[in-house]
């Protein structure tokens, strides 16, 4: 229930964000541009809250929050009072109607790159391209295990996601990518990995999978190494050297498996069963998890254990594949401009894609994902949230551009007709034009919403 709650909330906060954020660029260039805007509304449906500013424009929070709209005096929606002609927006130059139009989508693009820029500020924990096991394709290709990703084509890869980005269209297009390659001793060498070599059930989704790539993952021995005072694992018993083996009779292989599993067999009112190795022998120990929170709807269980620090060998590893993505002032808005431009050209990329059938529409998430999306990153901290929001952001912008009646897109794209024929589209055109661009919209979210579906029970 409360990973619900959570959901709901953080789907709430971000697009409560993003629609703002979105709508005030319609009405900060509107206003500009000497146009009465009489209502700016975040959500759709019935009124929440709404007051009349000093300014003659009601603002508005509706019940359905996935969307807004800012409405402008216009004689095409109404009889306008002939002192307040120069104040329609039909009476504009088309320019200027553009103009309106495509600052929602611009000022998605300006939050995204403020995002971002926040993010790389803050700092963002990343991971580097570092390759744990290798088979099939990438085998073939000379990929070995421990080599780090340095660049795809040129274009350098500093975290898995950059490398995962890089990979997806050529497999997609099953072209031929130059991987420049660095192993554990500093050795730089260039490999040619054959994507037209994947089969026909290649799924994007599972890039890596169908290559032959597992991401490298630190191994810590699940060794305790410190225990908080008055924590569970204290009251229980546990001693710093123990080594668990099990956790509720379920294997522990190594440090990772010791959170996850109290999460999927605990309870903060019944007692654990878990299995040490101590001097040489085993011992049965039963612990009571604590709740702690850590978000505003989010809780996770804790025993009051830390693990042993690692060896020299290991540190080192961990060092090379694990960092902190950070920036200053000027490093940092460079480094969010590089990664809006480079998520642009993977979503465009794959929006082509889909259109012409090579990649899935399963790409394509709803609420449900989305809202899953805003929680796990909220509660992953600060700089996941940022990016998060960067990254729907930029989604919305993109969406909203596209060439379909009722979206900005379709506005843009009439006003584009107006200038080459010299007049503006006509209503009945224009009628038929919302019509087919509600039934592509709808279509679009049922896939969206199917989608999440399919995720959910999968």
């Amino acid at each position: 229930m409360s990973e619900i709650l959570g959901s709901i909330w953080w789907l709430l906060v971000a697009l409560g964000l993003l629609i703002t954020f979105h709508e005030f660029g319609h009405f900060w260039v509107a206003r500009r541009m000497g146009v009465h805007v009489l209502k700016f509304s975040v959500g759709f449906g019935k009124k929440l809250w709404s007051r009349k500013g000093r300014d003659g424009t009601e603002y508005i929070i509706a019940a359905i929050p996935l969307g807004g709209y800012v409405k402008m005096l216009d004689e095409n929606e109404g009889e306008v009072d002939e002192r307040d002609l120069e104040l329609t927006f039909n009476r504009k130059s088309v320019w200027a109607r553009i103009a309106i139009v495509i600052a929602g989508p611009a000022f998605n693009l300006i939050f995204t790159l403020l995002a971002f820029w926040l993010m790389f500020l803050v700092g963002m924990p990343e991971s580097r391209p570092v390759i744990g096991e290798v088979s099939g394709i990438a085998a073939s290709a000379g990929i070995r295990p421990g080599d780090r990703i340095v660049s795809l084509d040129g274009e350098t890869t500093d975290t898995w996601s950059h490398a995962i980005l890089g990979l997806i269209t050529p497999a997609l297009d099953r072209e031929q990518v130059t991987l420049e390659l660095e192993q554990a001793n500093g050795r730089v060498s260039e490999v040619l990995l054959d994507l037209g070599q994947l089969g026909s059930d290649f799924k994007e989704e599972k890039t890596l999978q169908a290559i032959g790539i597992t991401p490298w993952r630190a191994k810590l021995p699940a060794t305790v190494g410190a225990i908080s005072a008055d924590s569970p694992a204290y009251h229980a018993g546990f001693k710093a050297g123990d080594l668990i083996i099990s956790v509720a009779g379920e294997n522990v292989p190594d440090w990772a498996w010791v959170g996850a599993l109290v999460q999927k067999h605990g309870s903060a009112n019944e007692p654990l069963t878990v299995v040490v190795e101590r001097s040489g022998g085993t011992l049965e120990l039963s612990v009571t998890p604590a709740k702690t929170s850590t978000g505003v709807f989010s809780n996770r269980l804790i025993l009051g254990i830390s693990n042993q620090a690692a060896s020299t060998d290991l540190q080192a590893q961990l060092d090379r594949a694990y960092f902190l993505h950070q920036y200053g002032l000027v490093g940092g808005f460079k480094a969010a401009a590089s990664e809006m431009w480079r998520l642009t050209r993977s979503t465009l990329g794959l929006l082509g894609r889909m259109l012409t059938g090579t990649a899935s529409v399963k790409n394509l998430s709803g609420p449900i994902s989305i809202a899953q999306f805003a929680n796990s990153s909220a509660n992953a901290g600060l700089s996941s949230f940022l990016f998060f929001l960067g990254a729907i952001s930029l989604s919305l912008g993109i969406l909203n551009l596209l060439p379909i009646p009722v979206l900005d897109g379709g506005h843009l794209l009439y006003y584009l007709i107006e200038l080459v024929k010299g007049s503006p589209v006509s209503e009945h055109m224009q009628a038929k034009g919302q019509y087919i661009g509600l039934m592509a919209l709808f279509g679009l979210m049922g896939i969206a919403f199917f989608n999440d579906i399919l995720r959910l029970v999968g």
